[in-house]
């Protein structure tokens, strides 16, 4: 009989609209209903078994929060008569997920360049999401993929971006993205530059910079040389260790003669691949303690005038006529002489006729393995007056020789002012002299003069001189034509100190060294000095 009135007993049923899963922000609508007329009911509801409380058969929440998340059950009473409880509902409710757009490469690209536009949503509950794009703040979509490409930018395609997502199948929204803003610019451009200096000597550190003018991210950079053409056009070779990093340095860390060159590099990134253009050329000038080979200028100055002839002569100790006289001039072309119409070459000579202005560069001799000579900075001039100056660094305690000379004749009274880093230091006079020089005499010289005016300035190097030069400088003095078995005791105890040195780099040209039975000349390298040690040795 009780289990009969239980049965009769009504069960309401509860729903949820519009989904039992929300999230933050969202409305929710609970619906209680019992399977009889309704007239004098009263309903019940309850949350996670907490207090009933009296409300309609329609429970609304708006502006949800995550904690109106829970269970729900209902029940209704007429007359003292109550039904049962309904089945329970469990409400969820997530915080609102947010919504990251990201662009790649960058926000800042290229025209040409691929793009890619990617909306992300980490949203709990949500297994597939629909997309919407909007750009430039339009109510029009944009596009409806989660990943939008460009496969070839435009400059048109700049604009502020920001996406948003929907649940398939479902109510939910995201959040709308923040904006994005793509800026698409022309053709990338790298800029090449270089640390410290350009002119380094061999065993110091440099490095070269290459940085894509106005972006950053992404980027894998290549390094090239920059080779000689006997046409107006530029021809790179990529360097066999080139990095094709990330990173956009190119590091020396010991100068070798065959790192002296004139360099470009070039960027790329994306899929496919975006190349930017070549940078510009950057030399690097390495100057060798003892160079294989040597420049001779004639005449022997680094200032000429325009309208004159000169040659330029590469010298070894074989005569040969394997070397070639190249050049990179302010055209940023280098040349080699022999394949041009700037000069003409016969055997290793050079000859330049009719100089002009544009022939002012950087001149050295080069064979085809790459071996190099020193470079030595020649420039050309308009002016009434220039500077005569020795074309290599001086070495220090050396004497230097300074004379200002004149276009077309040489006026009545010759006599010039010279100066050192824009401060006069001697005036007056047709040459000066410096009998000793010291390292801090090196700098900027020029001369003037009341007539003539003002010749261009010319760097003036002087090079120090190590402990193992001391040595040969010592060898110099106590050996030169001697025939004394003490001295030369000594100077075999020197040479054997400062096998790393040729004596060509330390003495003038033709200077002879003799004993009994050997005599050498400053050409000579430590080989033929080692052969002198061993004949007094073995005498």
């Amino acid at each position: 009989m009780h289990s009969e009135q239980t049965e009769d007993i009504p069960t309401p049923t509860l729903t949820v609209e519009p989904q039992s899963s929300l999230f933050t922000g969202d409305s929710v609508t609970l619906r209680c209903e019992v399977n009889q007329s309704r007239d004098g009911l009263e309903f019940f509801w309850s949350k996670n078994s907490n207090t009933e409380s009296t409300e309609a058969a329609t429970k609304t929440v708006n502006s949800l929060k995550v904690s109106d998340g829970g269970e729900y059950r209902c029940r209704a009473q007429r007359r003292g008569l109550y039904t049962n409880y309904s089945e329970p509902v469990t409400v969820t409710i997530y915080e609102r997920p947010k919504v990251k757009v990201s662009i790649k490469p960058d926000q800042h690209v290229f025209r040409g360049e691929t793009v890619t536009l990617r909306c992300d949503i980490d949203g709990e509950g949500v297994t597939s999401w629909k997309y919407s794009w909007y750009k430039d703040g339009s109510d029009s979509v944009f596009s409806d993929l989660q990943e939008h490409t460009f496969s070839s930018v435009t400059e048109s395609d700049a604009g502020k971006y920001s996406c948003y997502g929907a649940e398939r199948g479902g109510s939910r929204t995201s959040h709308i993205s923040d904006e994005v803003t793509l800026t698409v610019s022309d053709q990338a451009k790298t800029v090449l530059s270089v640390s410290p200096q350009k002119w380094l000597t061999e065993g110091d550190p440099g490095t070269l910079i290459c940085e894509v003018k106005g972006s950053s991210t992404g980027w894998t950079f290549s390094w090239y040389t920059l080779t000689a053409s006997s046409d107006s056009s530029n021809h790179y070779q990529l360097l066999s260790d080139s990095s094709r990093g990330a990173g956009g340095n190119y590091t020396v860390s010991s100068a070798a003669l065959n790192h002296t060159g004139v360099y470009v590099c070039r960027a790329e990134r994306g899929k496919p691949a975006y190349n930017t253009t070549y940078s510009n050329t950057q030399p690097l000038w390495v100057t060798g303690v003892s160079p294989p080979v040597s420049l001779i200028i004639s005449p022997n100055r680094t200032q000429h005038f325009t309208s004159v002839s000169f040659s330029l002569s590469c010298e070894d100790q074989s005569n040969s006529d394997r070397w070639r006289v190249r050049r990179y001039t302010d055209k940023k072309q280098l040349e080699d002489c022999s394949s041009s119409r700037w000069g003409s070459q016969t055997g290793s000579k050079c000859t330049i006729n009719s100089t002009r202005v544009w022939h002012t560069g950087v001149y050295w001799c080069q064979s085809e393995s790459g071996e190099i000579s020193h470079h030595v900075n020649i420039t050309v001039h308009k002016a009434g007056a220039i500077l005569e100056s020795p074309v290599h660094p001086v070495m220090e305690g050396d004497s230097l020789t300074l004379r200002c000379l004149y276009k077309h004749s040489t006026p009545a009274n010759p006599r010039a002012d010279f100066y050192k880093d824009g401060s006069l230091i001697q005036s007056q006079t047709t040459e000066m002299i410096i009998s000793t020089v010291p390292k801090s005499h090196e700098g900027f010289y020029y001369c003037k003069h009341p007539k003539r005016g003002e010749s261009p300035k010319s760097w003036i190097s002087v090079r120090g001189v190590s402990n193992e030069s001391c040595c040969i400088c010592e060898l110099i003095y106590f050996f030169i034509c001697s025939r004394s078995d003490i001295v030369l005791d000594k100077v075999f105890v020197c040479l054997f100190f400062s096998v790393s040195f040729r004596i060509s780099d330390l003495c003038p040209p033709h200077t002879q060294f003799c004993t009994d039975s050997l005599s050498i000349s400053a050409s000579d390298s430590r080989a033929d000095l080692q052969m002198l040690q061993d004949e007094r040795y073995n005498s």
